[in-house]
């Protein structure tokens, strides 16, 4: 199976705000947290993410958008731009990035490769060569423990790329690659492409006009042809859509094989309006896009089940899903365990935002980190000496306090249940 090569969306962070790689004086319109959203559900493989802070609090600034960066991307991050001694490593892999990088151009940095290597991985750290002057230098990065070699050099040319094939190091090549980006991508000891992608498209046009070039790159495909599906009379398929995070029903609609294909091509959910009788690119008009992140088919073949990132409200009303109307109701028990871990959690994050009188967990705010961190050891031990007995109903309910008191130093601390879920899932 051939590998896929990566289009990596980057962009450089000063005082807070996104800067163009291609001209670090130009600011972005949008937002950080925006551009990230948008790259992400808008085709790119990864996010580069240049720290450009030229003071230590800015520094220690940008440390904290990056983690809220790396806890919103639905993508890996890799960060780095200043490094100064091991710890700044540490920050950048703490804050979520799958890697860091180190320019090369800064002798200390060259020092830090080996020591970075050894105390965290290889694969999490990669050399910054400024331009290809330090390409005679990249076997050296890789014996210090550099995994790969990001090129920054911003305009590349056909002896540049000659140049790097001539390399067994692995490469990303950062800049303004233009016509010669399938050239670029076609070179063998070459994984991706850094670059700054403009338009409301993203990424999607771009992949798509290189997979039709030969170019392996991850695209939308359905192994299953539309012709396979089973259509109603009016020749349509409905379409269930569910939030991705929260499994949470939207909205039912439907698709022709036009709009099937353009949802592929596009990374967006577009349907068919069977009212207005055209297809209906979702959120045109409102701005409430739906960007895929899976399809499936039922066991019928009959019937499409749309997993989104909903920007907004999914219902024309307003509403977050069309379906907000009760008809019948009957009282249960939520047992879900993620839905229980966060609706608890946000009580508690309510009881800090929101104190009540008489409130025990208010009482251990109130009391301070030193407090939570007593109470959280003591139902440590107390597992463990329910763990001694036979009878398992113990060793539930000590468990039971253990997190409610472990959600409590969370809520304190700023960690979420969405930077557990994810850290778990990077190991």
């Amino acid at each position: 199976m051939m590998e896929c090569k990566k289009i990596i969306a980057g962009f450089g962070i000063r005082n807070g705000k996104a800067v163009r790689l291609d001209d670090r004086a130009v600011y972005y319109e949008k937002g950080l947290l925006e551009l990230t959203r948008f790259y992400g559900d808008s085709g790119a493989d990864e996010l580069f993410l240049l720290d450009l802070s030229e003071s230590e609090e800015d520094h220690e600034k940008t440390i904290g958008m990056m983690k809220e960066i790396a806890r919103l991307s639905d993508i890996p991050v890799i960060a780095g731009g200043r490094v100064k001694r091991l710890e700044d490593v540490k920050k950048y892999l703490y804050a979520g990035a799958k890697a860091s990088f180190l320019d090369a151009g800064l002798d200390e940095n060259v020092d830090l490769m080996k020591e970075s290597s050894d105390r965290f991985g290889d694969d999490k750290v990669y050399a910054y060569l400024p331009d290809c002057s330090y390409l005679e230098s990249a076997k050296e990065y890789s014996q210090l423990g550099a995994s790969v070699m990001i090129l920054g050099d911003l305009k590349m040319t056909e002896e540049k790329l000659l140049k790097v094939s001539e390399y067994k190091e692995t490469f990303l090549l950062a800049g303004s690659a233009g016509e010669l980006l399938p050239a670029v991508l076609k070179t063998e000891n070459v994984n991706g492409f850094i670059g700054v992608f403009d338009g409301e498209e993203g990424c999607m046009d771009l992949k798509y006009n290189l997979k039709s070039g030969g170019i392996g790159v991850d695209t939308f495909e359905s192994p299953v042809s539309f012709s396979q599906f089973k259509l109603n009379d009016h020749g349509l398929i409905p379409v269930i859509t569910q939030d991705y995070r929260t499994g949470q029903v939207l909205m039912l609609a439907y698709m022709n094989e036009e709009a099937f294909q353009k949802t592929l091509k596009t990374g967006c959910m577009t349907y068919y309006s069977r009212s207005r009788d055209a297809l209906w690119l979702k959120g045109e008009t409102s701005g409430h896009y739906q960007y895929v992140k899976s399809l499936a088919i039922d066991c019928d073949s009959d019937t499409l089940l749309a997993k989104v990132n909903q920007i907004g409200a999914a219902c024309h009303t307003g509403e977050k899903t069309c379906f907000y109307t009760d008809l019948v109701k009957k009282e249960y028990q939520e047992t879900n365990p993620l839905k229980v871990f966060e609706d608890v959690f946000q009580v508690i994050l309510d009881r800090k935002e929101n104190p009540k009188e008489g409130s025990y967990t208010n009482y251990l705010f109130d009391k301070g980190i030193d407090k939570i961190l007593k109470k959280l050891g003591e139902e440590a031990v107390e597992i463990i000496i329910a763990a001694k007995n036979p009878n398992s109903e113990e060793v539930k309910y000590e468990i039971s306090d253990f997190l409610y008191h472990m959600m409590v130093l969370m809520v304190q601390k700023g960690v979420t249940w969405e930077d557990i879920t994810r850290e778990l899932a990077n190991r």
